[in-house]
């Protein structure tokens, strides 16, 4: 009896100490294969049932992972983009992922029975169109592409001319792009009309010019002036002549009295009246010159402080990335150009902007204008050509004619010999 219940399995009997962690350890076996059984049949129930009734497994929908790298490369598009136009660049990119891997339109008939259609082969002539939205994306698409292109482009072209001086507390890096802009906008009142020499009786444009040649030669270089006291110096002189009528006796006594007031406003040190009297050869008194002062200033109405072309040449010449020899041939043009009556009709903004091209032509016997100096001075190159054009034939003619105060100052070493520089007649070419 007991061998038979030893060799039957199916019989339960009480192990003793030895054998009881054997038996338990078989008992588990069991249950594991007993578990590992059913669920192969559950699977094979469940694929059954699924085959039976009919279900088609779907092809899978873009992860989670790959929708958010979508996303991230969407977020690294341009900045001047609106939400508007990224929504749209968000059914783009999933448009482009159906023309790869194909759409699947369900016929009527049911679900068993579907067809793959190539989006790329829809169109006007075939049964299936694209929807209307996703023409009007395609085309803005395009559109904000072919602009970002372009505006990729220029960044890449403008050169930043002020990060050497984000440390420079007297560069105001901060503030310089809206000061020029307000130069800009209030350069007009510094103008004036280019036929006010109609209005004076006794004195021409001869006469104006033989002025500022003596002052540039005779009074501003042996003083050692400044450059901004010059340009002031002549448009005070202009404008003052556009309000009064002058006779030709006193007219010396406008340019004498123009350059002290307009030391006095740039100079640290400010030449005396007795000065200014000496340098006239004694042609008028203290008390003229006094007396002219006071008239100057109400005519004005003490407007002294106006935008010249030097505020502008000083922003220019630096996005040029000039160099002391094209800054003194730009200055050498900037002061032919003012005794010259003809050149009042340009604003000073654009005399500044094309004695720069015109130097830049000069020297390097090229058209040469870059976008950053397009950018900088709001100028195009064609907008400067009448301009500059006018400045080659004064450049050509400065040694030739009888005022040359401008060509002798600046054929010193002093001024880097800068009128002997062969202009640039390829400009006057048609």
């Amino acid at each position: 009896m007991r061998r038979s219940k030893e060799n039957n399995p199916g019989s339960i009997a009480a192990p003793n100490d030895g054998q009881r962690m054997g038996g338990a350890k078989m008992v588990k076996d069991m249950e594991q294969n007993q578990r590992r059984a059913l669920s192969s049949i559950n699977q094979n129930i469940i694929g059954a049932s699924l085959h039976h009734s009919g279900v088609v497994n779907k092809r899978e929908l873009p992860g989670k992972d790959e929708i958010c790298n979508k996303k991230s490369a969407l977020e690294q598009r341009s900045d001047t983009r609106s939400l508007a136009v990224e929504r749209v660049s968000n059914q783009h990119h999933f448009l482009e992922e159906a023309k790869n891997q194909s759409e699947l339109t369900v016929k009527p008939g049911g679900l068993d029975d579907f067809e793959t259609v190539d989006v790329e082969q829809c169109g006007e002539g075939n049964d299936v169109t694209l929807p209307m939205f996703v023409k009007h994306t395609e085309a803005v698409l395009d559109e904000t592409d072919e602009m970002d292109i372009e505006m990729e482009d220029m960044e890449n072209s403008i050169i930043d001319i002020d990060c050497s001086d984000s440390k420079d507390p007297l560069a105001v890096v901060e503030y310089v792009d809206d000061i020029y802009a307000y130069y800009k906008k209030t350069e007009v009142s510094s103008c004036v009309s280019p036929n006010y020499m109609d209005r004076q009786f006794d004195i021409n444009e001869k006469m104006r010019a033989i002025l500022i040649d003596w002052l540039i030669e005779q009074v501003h270089y042996k003083f050692d002036l400044m450059e901004e006291t010059l340009l002031l110096t002549i448009n005070l002189i202009d404008r003052f002549l556009e309000r009064c009528t002058v006779i030709r006796k006193k007219l010396q006594l406008v340019g004498m009295t123009a350059m002290l007031l307009a030391c006095k406003y740039e100079e640290v040190s400010v030449p005396i009246v007795e000065d200014f009297v000496l340098i006239s050869d004694k042609a008028y008194t203290r008390k003229d010159v006094l007396d002219m002062e006071k008239l100057m200033v109400n005519t004005l109405q003490f407007h002294m402080s106006v935008p010249t072309p030097y505020v502008f040449m000083r922003r220019f010449l630096k996005a040029a990335q000039s160099e002391k020899k094209l800054e003194f041939l730009s200055f050498f043009l900037i002061e032919l150009c003012m005794v010259e009556y003809e050149m009042l009709k340009f604003q000073p903004s654009l005399l500044a902007a094309a004695a720069i091209y015109t130097a830049q032509c000069s020297l390097f016997r090229f058209k040469n204008w870059t976008k950053t100096s397009e950018w900088h001075t709001k100028y195009t190159e064609d907008q400067l050509l009448e301009c500059s054009k006018l400045m080659v034939t004064y450049h050509q003619k400065a040694g030739s004619g009888k005022l040359k105060g401008v060509h002798r100052k600046y054929s010193s070493y002093k001024f880097g010999y800068a009128a002997k520089t062969e202009p640039a007649l390829f400009l006057l070419d048609p």
